[in-house]
């Protein structure tokens, strides 16, 4: 075991790593700034543990509906050795062969029985590299394919819907995804989130590439994702440009690798170990685990309560110490340089003089104050 990896298994303490997924792996660049978040994740530490220990409201999650809805969508598609998708493929991607072959690598060997994750990535290893040195029908689709990448050091597996091979000497990922596509737009955010997560995918597949010396031109930027279209349940076909979500989260799984930068800044004994006991339940005092996650500089913005457990903890933090970015993160980034808002409060009814940096910035909140202080006269 090496240094950084002993000094990570000090900070989870006795709990197993929680393995990343294409999800945690998106999670990662909606707050690329948060040391707390980088290192919680690296460890492999569960947030949602700590959140419940601490007593936190959680981010909101799908219900049990969406996610058997989403389920048998995905079914639907590919049903019938993935005929239905075929002609979406086809359309979105310009293919001009009739036909392709399927392949589930859901079960490798054995229509009955699922195969573990580590022989279904071995056979979809083999798959992809015997098609990308044309030893294998080019016109494949791989179904429940398992794919690879380097986080932090350590490998995870993640499991794409799809991947099309190839137009051209080029592999595209597909993703299939529940939410509708009304009139040609999908949701913006959603949108996002599903690109960002394939991203994770198309890092994984030039990884593997790269091992035969492949470039990783031969992996689309080009994600298809595939949704209902409108209000029904007919598939679409969408191909999007991933090339700014790929980018993203290929800096920040770089800014992973930099971790004894940040374990520098730790205590060498910090632990958010919950130290559970004979019943599994924890038994860390509360008063210690929120001490532990003081030793690491958050990050919060609002957004963080969609994506992350501990987001509460984190907005409580920063409205104790008066931080701009509790009131939202448009506040932050227009008081750039003043670090609490009582400072800037301060500097705008003139009971602080302001630096030369602050100059400006002041001029803009006292004018702000006066725009204020007319409309509530106005109103009075």
């Amino acid at each position: 075991m090496s240094s950084l990896d002993a000094r990570l298994g000090v900070l989870r303490g006795t709990a197993a790593p929680i393995p990343h997924n294409a999800r945690t792996l998106a999670a990662l660049t909606a707050n690329p700034s948060c040391e707390r978040r980088s290192l919680l994740d690296a460890a492999g530490i569960d947030k949602d543990a700590l959140a419940a220990h601490l007593d936190l409201p959680r981010p909101l999650r799908k219900s049990q509906l969406a996610l058997d809805y989403g389920i048998a969508f995905e079914r639907q598609v590919t049903a019938q050795a993935g005929a239905p998708l075929v002609p979406l493929l086809r359309q979105a991607l310009s293919l001009s062969v009739p036909e392709v072959s399927y392949e589930d690598v859901n079960s490798v060997g054995s229509d009955d029985d699922t195969s573990p994750l580590r022989l279904r990535r071995v056979h979809t290893r083999s798959r992809i590299r015997r098609a990308a040195h044309g030893r294998s029908d080019p016109r494949t689709l791989l179904d429940h394919p398992v794919l690879r990448l380097t986080v932090a050091g350590h490998q995870a597996y993640l499991e794409p819907d799809v991947i099309a091979f190839q137009r051209e000497g080029v592999f595209y990922v597909v993703e299939i995804k529940s939410f509708p596509v009304i009139h040609g737009q999908p949701d913006p955010i959603k949108a996002t989130a599903a690109l960002t997560q394939a991203a994770a995918y198309v890092l994984a597949l030039r990884e593997l590439l790269a091992e035969d010396g492949l470039p990783p031109e031969r992996v689309s930027d080009t994600v298809v994702l595939v949704n209902p279209r409108n209000f029904t349940r007919h598939p679409t076909a969408t191909p999007f440009s991933a090339h700014k979500q790929i980018k993203n989260l290929s800096r920040h799984l770089g800014r992973l690798r930099r971790l004894p930068e940040l374990l520098d800044k730790v205590p060498p004994d910090t632990t958010f170990d919950l130290a559970p006991g004979p019943d599994q339940k924890p038994t860390r005092p509360r008063g210690e685990l929120v001490a532990a996650l003081a030793t690491v500089r958050p990050n919060y913005t609002p957004g963080c309560r969609h994506h992350c457990d501990l987001a509460f903890h984190c907005r409580t933090e920063a409205r104790n110490q008066g931080k701009p970015a509790a009131l939202g993160t448009a506040v932050r980034d227009d008081l750039a340089g003043i670090d609490t808002i009582a400072t800037a409060l301060a500097l705008t009814d003139g009971h602080l003089h302001p630096s030369r940096s602050q100059k400006d910035l002041t001029q803009a909140l006292r004018h702000a104050q006066r725009i204020h202080a007319d409309l509530q006269t106005d109103t009075a």
